[in-house]
């Protein structure tokens, strides 16, 4: 075999694996039983989803990355505000644990943890984000946030406001 095919299947052969890793966007349309009102979020760490109800028994599913072990939270809040590319500050938590890390990563930085959108929760440190790293999606990976890839966080964005109750479950 040829150094140049040897080549082009090693990168046809990675391009699969990076597009079959991870969660993929696209949130789905469900049923789901339980006492939410019409435009609550939902969070079920243990399922590593998030669901925006849209009424008595539908809702849509989102996949995210939740809080590793021991910084899972479980309680109900509202979304306080809405960026676009939002820069980053990382929390005292994160800068005791990493303290290399600069003070801001500015919006849109590939470095920056936030991705293209973040909505930032009432009362904490916790936003629900895009990321970068779209292969952390669905895994147990932050220190808190609920993280959704970018196109979903997009997605999300644009369904809710300020003031939207955000409910929290383990």
């Amino acid at each position: 075999m040829s150094m140049r095919m040897a080549a082009a299947l090693a990168a046809m052969i990675a391009a699969g694996i990076s597009m079959s890793s991870g969660a993929q966007a696209q949130p789905e349309l469900v049923g789901i039983n339980g006492e939410y009102e019409p435009g609550t979020i939902v969070v079920k760490t243990h399922e590593r989803r998030l669901y925006l109800i849209l009424d008595s028994g539908r809702a849509m599913r989102y996949p995210v990355g939740v809080g590793k072990a021991g910084k899972q939270w479980e309680g109900t809040t509202k979304i306080d505000g809405k960026y676009l590319r939002p820069a980053w500050s990382p929390p005292s938590e994160v800068r005791r644990d990493k303290p290399g890390m600069p003070d801001v990563i500015p919006g849109g930085s590939p470095r920056n943890p936030m991705g293209v959108a973040a909505m930032t929760l009432a009362g904490g440190d916790y936003a629900i984000h895009g990321t970068n790293v779209p292969g952390s999606v669905g895994g147990f990976v932050s220190y808190g946030c609920i993280r959704m890839l970018n196109d979903d966080i997009t997605d999300l964005y644009q369904r809710v406001s300020v003031g939207t109750t955000v409910t929290v479950t383990r």
